[in-house]
């Protein structure tokens, strides 16, 4: 996990790097469009520089405090904190309102002013233009700045528009404040009408029910309501006691108990003394039973006491519970009464209270009207008051003063503004037509765009001779453009089943682009191997081979095909490499197309390939003529050539598309003509110094010899620096 993470990383950062540089290289490769966006932004900047108008900026400082803050201060009439801030804000949104404006162009005639008047429009609008509202933060500070290129005028509007301003705030608050006053003595005396109304209202009701007052603690009815009440709850709680004693001795008695044995009856006071005498006889009868017989005259005295007194106490007994029968009833029928009274009572007073709702709703119309008229006659009052005694909350702090350095245009800024953004734009400029080029460059582009297998680069060989370029792996084996031909021929040699690939097409997608080039070095770099090698020139309309291997012959590939040779040998020339033979084109003909595409060309083929290892085939630009698509048809394979940043990417896919759907296989791109040492080097830096490594270690330098004489001299001398191609 590890390992993956540490690769992971390794690879982020790699992209990281791949894009940088990318991003570098685009630059680099429009290095004169982005030099001359940015000489051309910054000089407009220079240019802003020397022609702009000098402006001055003059700013007042003034102070806006709460409102009503005078001598006499009123707590009502405060602005709350709440609304504090919003008062600021609407305080810096008038010092811009067009009145004041107009009002201090008017003053100063600014109509007529070079500056704010040239446009002869809307003059409020173009002064607030050059206005600049700046509150202090954490203060009750504003600046206002004004911006002229007179700094005296901007000095005098400055303080004019501050004056104006604060003499405005002055007279709207002795205006507001008087006619807040009329409004209000209007208002008090309206109030005052009203609550005598009410009051009126209220009385006049009163005297219409007759009644006194409908208040609680002043209402007759009510409090006799309240006694009567108390009154009968009192009898009703007597009566309940007195009923249950009475049930409670019938009750008794009518089980059987002795009378005496009755709580109430024992409790009674008179029959307890009874009792007590009873006790006394009982005691002197026992005594007079043990002297005496019950003839003798003591023993029936007392005798006869004790009876009469027993006698007396069943008396008063039972007159105690005829009494305890008598109170209850006595009792309840009290109870009743008051009852009945209650409910009478209980009726005047609902008949009461539905009066005293009208009563209420007249004492409350008094009573609000007092309250309105008490609060109104307040504020009138306080706000008199405060009329009389206006301090304006808002002073001058600090004047306008005339400036004495332009702030416009600032030169730091512009030139560092310059910079920033001529950089930006040629920046921009430079990827934008970055974006806008699709021209194939690279091998992700062959890969991504075309989806083709990736052959080799090819390096610009800074020459004009044809020779010198056809046959440069011939010439100049240890130079780059060599180097990449035969890295070329060993990804071929890798292609699975290589052998079934003896015969290959060499084609591009226009002309120029270098097939005659490829075609030819491959050839060589295949013979260097030691595999007999023919390239054959099978462009039959603009051929080129001839002119590379400097050959004069008249008959070719043409002849062979139009059946006026049948002799390979006559048309074949041995050339200085060893085991590469050549076939040219031989005179134009006049139907390339149809000898192209006939049986001769397969037999052609067919001879060839039996006395020979590998066969090149020089074809014309598949997007100029149909004569590639023939001839890769009867090839194993086909060499698609493309020139380094001439090929639109679209072009060049349905180029390939073509081929494709003709079912032709390719072995893969060649990208031709880099310029390693020069315009392209920052593309492919790394493969231009890896050549270069590995080249020190060549020390035999080619024999140009024989070069020199089979070529002009004027041929040799020449080294203008040209992309590769014919």
């Amino acid at each position: 996990m590890e390992n993956e993470s540490f690769q992971q990383s390794g690879q982020t950062g790699a992209e990281e790097s791949v894009n940088l540089r990318h991003y570098w290289h685009v630059i680099l490769e429009r290095r004169w469009l982005v030099i001359a966006a940015f000489i051309s932004v910054f000089v407009l900047s220079l240019i802003y520089l020397f022609k702009a108008t000098p402006i001055y900026l003059a700013g007042a400082r003034i102070q806006i405090d709460r409102e009503a803050e005078g001598i006499l201060r009123v707590e009502g009439l405060n602005i709350s904190a709440n609304q504090e801030q919003d008062y600021l804000q609407t305080q810096y949104k008038n010092l811009l309102s067009r009145t004041l404006l107009q009002s201090v162009a008017n003053s100063l005639n600014l109509q007529k002013d070079d500056h704010l008047g040239r446009s002869g429009g809307d003059i409020a609008k173009s002064l607030a233009d050059t206005l600049q509202i700046t509150p202090i933060r954490l203060s009750r500070l504003v600046d206002v700045k004004v911006e002229h290129p007179d700094a005296k005028k901007a000095a005098l509007i400055a303080n004019t528009l501050v004056n104006k301003f604060i003499d405005n705030n002055l007279d709207q608050k002795i205006s507001s404040s008087s006619f807040i006053v009329t409004r209000l003595r209007t208002e008090v005396a309206s109030q005052k009408l009203q609550l005598e109304q009410a009051q009126k209202n209220l009385q006049s009701y009163s005297v219409q029910e007759q009644n006194v007052s409908f208040e609680d603690t002043e209402n007759i009815v009510f409090q006799a309501l309240r006694q009567y009440q108390q009154e009968y709850a009192l009898a009703n709680s007597q009566a309940e006691v007195a009923q249950k004693v009475n049930d409670e001795v019938t009750r008794m008695i009518a089980a059987g108990a002795l009378v005496d044995t009755i709580p109430q009856v024992q409790r009674d006071p008179e029959i307890s003394a009874l009792n007590k005498e009873l006790a006394v006889l009982d005691a002197k009868f026992a005594s007079i039973k043990q002297r005496y017989k019950t003839k003798h005259p003591a023993y029936q005295e007392t005798e006869e006491q004790i009876g009469s007194l027993k006698a007396s106490i069943a008396k008063q007994a039972n007159s105690l519970i005829q009494s305890l029968s008598n109170n209850a009833t006595i009792l309840r029928q009290n109870a009743v009464e008051l009852q009945k009274l209650v409910a009478a009572q209980e009726q005047r007073q609902l008949h009461l209270k539905e009066k005293k709702i009208q009563y209420d709703v007249l004492k409350r119309d008094v009573d609000q009207s007092d309250l309105l008229y008490k609060t109104v006659l307040l504020r009138l009052k306080e706000t008199d008051i405060t009329s009389k005694n206006k301090i304006n909350n808002m002073r001058v702090v600090d004047p306008a003063e005339v400036p004495l350095r332009a702030v416009k245009p600032r030169w730091v800024l512009t030139i560092l503004l310059g910079i920033v953004g001529g950089l930006g734009v040629a920046i921009g400029l430079a990827f934008f037509v970055n974006y806008l080029d699709d021209s194939i460059k690279s091998q992700d582009d062959v890969e991504t765009y075309l989806r083709l297998p990736f052959l080799g680069y090819i390096p610009n060989i800074k020459t004009n001779s044809v020779v010198e370029r056809d046959l440069q792996a011939h010439l100049h084996p240890q130079s780059n453009a060599a180097e990449g031909f035969r890295t070329i021929r060993a990804t071929i040699s890798l292609t699975h089943k290589i052998d079934k690939f003896r015969v290959v097409a060499v084609t591009s997608t226009i002309p120029s682009e270098g097939k005659s080039l490829v075609a030819s070095n491959l050839a060589i770099v295949l013979a260097q191997t030691g595999l007999k090698t023919l390239l054959v020139d099978a462009d039959l309309r603009r051929p080129s081979v001839h002119k590379a291997y400097q050959l004069h012959s008249p008959n070719g590939l043409s002849s062979y095909l139009s059946e006026e040779t049948s002799d390979l040998t006559g048309i074949t020339h041995k050339t200085e490499v060893p085991n590469l033979d050549v076939i040219c084109c031989g005179s134009v003909p006049a139907n390339p197309s149809e000898l192209i595409g006939s049986k001769r060309m397969r037999e052609f083929l067919q001879v060839a390939t039996k006395g020979y290892d590998r066969i090149v085939l020089d074809c014309p630009p598949i997007s100029a003529v149909s004569d590639p698509l023939v001839i890769s048809a009867m090839a194993d394979g086909i060499l698609f050539v493309t020139k380094f940043n001439k090929i639109r990417r679209e072009h060049a896919r349905k180029s390939v598309q073509r081929v494709q759907n003709a079912g032709i296989h390719i072995l893969g791109v060649v990208l031709n003509d880099i310029d390693f040492e020069g315009r392209d080097s920052y593309y492919y830096s790394y493969y231009y110094y890896q050549n270069r490594y590995y080249a020190s270690h060549y020390k035999t330098k080619p024999d140009r010899s024989k070069t020199k004489s089979k070529e002009k001299p004027e041929v040799e001398e020449a080294a203008v620096k040209t992309r590769n191609g014919h």
